[in-house]
């Protein structure tokens, strides 16, 4: 059976554990925003501000004449004009992400005033998430035309990703196709973001104080190198897979763009990447078709699929978006919530025995969730309801006493001083039973 509900207050806090990147997604995206929109202005500044001291110094000097005067200053107001439509649209933009923050805001801060799970409003609520979840596990599949149907049908397109997913999905069938354009663009358009990135380690470890000035600066220099491993792995792999595309043509007379290649995009990351730089130079000596390891690998088509995965663990690490669909944490933390030891007992269920006298309602007990509850951790059990006449029948089942003799008596079907087991169907004599003592 499942594991009990003690109590149907609602508490928020928890509720929202899983809802977190409702809210960092916006705000990385607004972020990004707000970097881009302060790269133009700097980029505008640093060429208009000495190209008008320049005019102005020349005007004024009579080294130039009164049309190149204005020609210059029609220049730096074309460029202005251009400045003015790009930060439109990033104004744009910026209000989008305010107005989508907003809703999500207040989708999540209505859970605060229903006061228990049994409100209709909890209900309504939680349809609402069970929407957005579905969304996500949609779009992270790759079904986006489905995605976004269901979206507009429920009227919560603030509440989930589409653009981001579509974008995501789009660049990752790029890649699978064997392109790697639109992932090059991706990262240089993220160059900043990628640099910025920082590798944050799950458990923080507390050293004590004698121990801390002898391994904090290893554990630090261990956890530097392996960010600069991360931040540069996907470009590299981008740029390392265009130079075996190179190789793979079989022209000797490519094998030089290929080194130039190599000596452009591939040098910078010797520190980190070495092995595979000497890999990928020991690659000119090898054809396509080679048996030898791990040259084979290097050719091998599965590489593509490989860089999609890549590019899509990077997308979502960059703007914090977590790497399994919520989905599957919702429903791995409901199941372990209602699991426990008789789900899967040794002995059959209930719901698969047709000489069962009872239904079980436990999903865990069904034949769509058991198996793939099986590795879940059991529910936390913080009272006891076992009965307080225990016995256990020879097939190693226990019950109450009482309740199972009164159960026998209602079946009607078995003779006197016989037990029906209501689970199995199995009868025995009532010698059979034995006393059960909790320790």
């Amino acid at each position: 059976m499942a594991a009990e509900l003690t109590s149907t207050k609602l508490n928020a806090e928890n509720h929202l554990l899983l809802d977190q990147p409702l809210l960092k997604l916006p705000y990385e995206l607004s972020r990004r925003n707000f970097k881009s929109v302060q790269r133009l202005v700097e980029r505008e500044k640093d060429y208009t501000l000495p190209a008008l001291k320049d005019t102005a110094n020349a005007s004024l000097s009579n080294t130039q004449t009164p049309d190149q005067t204005i020609a210059a200053l029609d220049a730096m107001i074309s460029r202005m004009q251009g400045l003015k439509r790009k930060m439109e649209g990033l104004h744009q933009e910026e209000k989008k992400i305010h107005d989508q923050s907003r809703k999500r805001i207040h989708h999540l801060e209505s859970l605060h005033h229903i006061p228990s799970l049994a409100d209709v409003k909890y209900d309504q609520w939680s349809r609402v998430r069970l929407d957005r979840l579905i969304v996500d596990h949609m779009l992270r599949s790759g079904y986006t035309e489905s995605a976004q149907q269901l979206a507009k049908e429920k009227d919560i397109e603030d509440l989930v990703d589409l653009n981001v997913f579509v974008q995501c999905q789009r660049i990752a069938e790029s890649l699978r196709r064997g392109e790697t354009k639109d992932a090059l663009q991706w990262c240089s358009e993220n160059k900043a973001a990628l640099k910025r990135s920082q590798v944050r380690p799950s458990v923080r470890l507390i050293l004590p104080s004698h121990l801390h000035s002898r391994l904090a600066p290893s554990i630090e220099d261990q956890r530097q190198r392996l960010t600069r491993h991360v931040q540069y792995n996907l470009e590299f792999e981008l740029r390392l897979q265009q130079y075996i595309e190179i190789i793979r043509t079989g022209d000797r007379t490519k094998y030089v763009d290929a080194m130039n290649h190599a000596k452009k995009y591939l040098t910078p990351y010797i520190d980190t990447q070495s092995a595979e730089i000497h890999r990928a130079a020991g690659l000119l000596a090898f054809p396509r078709d080679t048996k030898a390891e791990p040259y084979k690998s290097l050719y091998a088509p599965e590489r593509w699929s490989r860089l999609s995965e890549l590019f899509v663990r990077t997308h979502h690490e960059l703007l914090s978006l977590p790497s399994r669909p919520l989905l599957h944490i919702a429903l791995s933390a409901g199941l372990s919530a209602l699991k426990t030891p008789a789900c899967h007992s040794a002995y059959t269920s209930s719901s698969s025995n047709s000489l069962s006298t009872t239904t079980s309602v436990c999903p865990i007990c069904s034949t769509e969730l058991n198996e793939l509850s099986r590795s879940l951790p059991y529910a936390h059990h913080t009272k006891s309801y076992v009965e307080n006449d225990p016995i256990v029948l020879p097939n190693g089942r226990v019950y109450g006493q009482h309740r199972l003799l009164e159960l026998s008596k209602k079946v009607g079907c078995v003779e006197a001083g016989k037990v029906k087991d209501p689970t199995t169907g199995e009868v025995f004599d009532e010698s059979e039973m034995k006393k059960v003592y909790i320790m």
